[in-house]
């Protein structure tokens, strides 16, 4: 039976050392060559499923191609602005679940005690259970979002600074939010169904220019699903540089990183083992 006591579990981890650091850093970078490599055992599967996702984000922008071949203006937005969006939205969410990819699983990892085997092991907790998976699909979002800010994005130094950072924003967004809605799992058990429907809702409303939204249906996208600090990103930043909006967006990522940290570890406190047998290298 394996026991296993969280009472004094903590979010700081064996990372003060500049040495100790750096073997994080190599574990880290182990464990996604192992994830990619397990990936490509299977290389038909992998391209055809990276290459998929890639005709899927391809369908929506020919959509939104078309429409603005019709109206080259939707209250304020250009095409080029939604392309960006896409890219901005598409890239976030594929860096995320192509890195970090177990963030989704989180809620069942802990329904079904298999947390246990990340327990046992000398390394921060959720650090090490968000890298121990990968999206193969994930990676061709990454490959989209590249292509459509090739095609589509300026392509100067600075337009590549600010594309790298909403890029940045959109990620760790997508990622804490995603930790924030698994957590409940700590307390209310199985909770995967709300989990998703909470981040499915994120992923959507991320590919909707806010413009299109008023009223409680704005406040909702900048609160309770912050999808606006992703969708209003190519307007916000790329466009022009709205220092306001760009503050309140790195606020809320700080917010939300600060946030899905500080309830994985309280939940991490109330984690029952499952008492499950498994080993990891």
């Amino acid at each position: 039976m394996l026991m296993v006591d969280n009472r004094n579990l903590t979010p700081i981890s064996e990372v003060d050392q500049p040495g100790k650091f750096g073997r994080l850093l190599r574990f880290v970078w182990q464990c996604w060559k192992l994830n990619l490599a397990g990936a490509m055992e299977f290389r038909m599967s992998f391209f055809l499923t990276a290459g998929m996702m890639i005709i899927n984000n391809v369908v929506w922008i020919v959509f939104w191609g078309l429409y603005f071949g019709r109206f080259p203006v939707l209250n304020g937005w250009e095409l080029q602005d939604v392309m960006m969006l896409w890219a901005i939205a598409a890239g976030g969410f594929g860096v995320m679940a192509t890195f970090f990819g177990n963030a989704m699983r989180i809620s069942n990892l802990i329904s079904t005690g298999q947390l246990d085997i990340y327990l046992t092991q000398p390394k921060p907790v959720l650090l090490h259970v968000l890298i121990s998976r990968m999206s193969v699909s994930a990676i061709g979002d990454v490959l989209f979002a590249l292509l459509i800010y090739i095609a589509f994005g300026d392509k100067s130094i600075i337009g590549f600074i600010k594309f790298g950072l909403a890029m940045l924003l959109s990620t760790l967004i997508f990622l804490f939010f995603t930790v924030i809605v698994n957590c409940p799992a700590f307390w209310l058990g199985s909770s995967d169904g709300l989990s998703f429907q909470l981040y499915n809702g994120l992923l959507t409303f991320t590919t909707y220019p806010t413009s299109i939204f008023r009223g409680l249906g704005k406040i909702v996208l900048f609160t309770v699903l912050p999808a606006g600090f992703i969708s209003y990103l190519p307007i916000g930043m790329l466009r022009q540089v709205d220092i306001p909006f760009i503050s309140g967006a790195i606020a809320m990522t700080g917010l939300l990183c600060l946030g899905g940290i500080y309830l994985f570890y309280t939940g991490l406190r109330r984690y029952a083992s499952g008492n499950m047998m498994g080993l990891r290298r």
